[in-house]
């Protein structure tokens, strides 16, 4: 949705090989923000954008207005059919939102019909969705999770990231340390302990609000309430500074 960072850039980095063209869309996509408020303060640096992206050799942007990929207005009697991931995590404190994802999305695939879909591990219940996506379409795309890229600090990089001070920045990387100590006490701790301690250091730093904090099967998204040898993942969203960040960290 433009605002590029390194992040991004490392999507267009592992997408490039001799024989492929990478092609970048950029498009603040309406359907997906469930607060209007939060739509219209998205940042936008289109320009910046362009020359980051010419800078990484990028064969084609794409950056369609909302009525190229919304020829018959916003509204919409269709959905998708995600199952339990658009209940909990972020689709329960953002209702519609993966909805709005799955839209553009399904639009920008067909359109481009990629053999390879690029996407970031910081959204990592956003990617089980387009997973799902995938499947329920048989899209003949093949996703690819990109690790996280991080600031110095230990914060996710962002587009949101830009409207936080730079006092902020720093407090907010409590979410890194929050997760790394999960991470760090998943076989000595129980399930509760963890979360309660990593509420404690968010809150500490300075956050304002915490909306989940949750550690779930890495496959299947379903949380957990005690420690399992097979793949898991913590996840946290929360607000400073009136921003909203969500992280998250595999654990095992």
């Amino acid at each position: 949705m433009g605002a590029l960072h390194n992040g991004h850039l490392a999507l267009i980095e592992q997408s490039k090989s001799p024989d492929t063209t990478t092609v970048c869309s950029i498009f603040v996509n309406p359907t997906q923000f469930n607060d209007k408020k939060d739509f219209e303060k998205y940042p936008v640096t289109i320009e910046n954008d362009i020359y980051l992206l010419e800078k990484a050799n990028t064969d084609i942007l794409f950056i369609p207005a909302v009525d190229e990929i919304y020829p018959d207005g916003l509204a919409t009697n269709f959905s998708y059919d995600l199952g339990y991931l658009e209940t909990m995590l972020e689709g329960f404190y953002r209702p519609g939102h993966f909805q709005g994802v799955c839209r553009v999305m399904h639009k920008l695939l067909n359109i481009v019909q990629p053999d390879d879909l690029f996407m970031g591990q910081k959204d990592y219940q956003q990617c089980m969705v387009i997973k799902r996506l995938i499947e329920l379409y048989k899209i003949p795309t093949q996703l690819h999770l990109v690790p996280t890229r991080r600031e110095e600090s230990g914060l996710a990089m962002s587009s949101r990231n830009v409207r936080l001070s730079d006092e902020a920045k720093q407090k907010a990387s409590a979410i890194f340390k929050a997760l790394g100590f999960i991470k760090n006490n998943i076989s000595s701790l129980s399930i509760d302990q963890l979360k309660e301690k990593a509420t404690a250091i968010i809150l500490d730093a300075g956050f304002e609000k915490i909306d989940y904090i949750e550690i779930c099967d890495a496959d299947s998204l379903m949380p957990l309430n005690k420690f399992q040898q097979t793949k898991m993942v913590a996840l946290a969203a929360a607000f400073i500074e009136g921003v909203r960040l969500i992280d998250n960290m595999l654990l095992n």
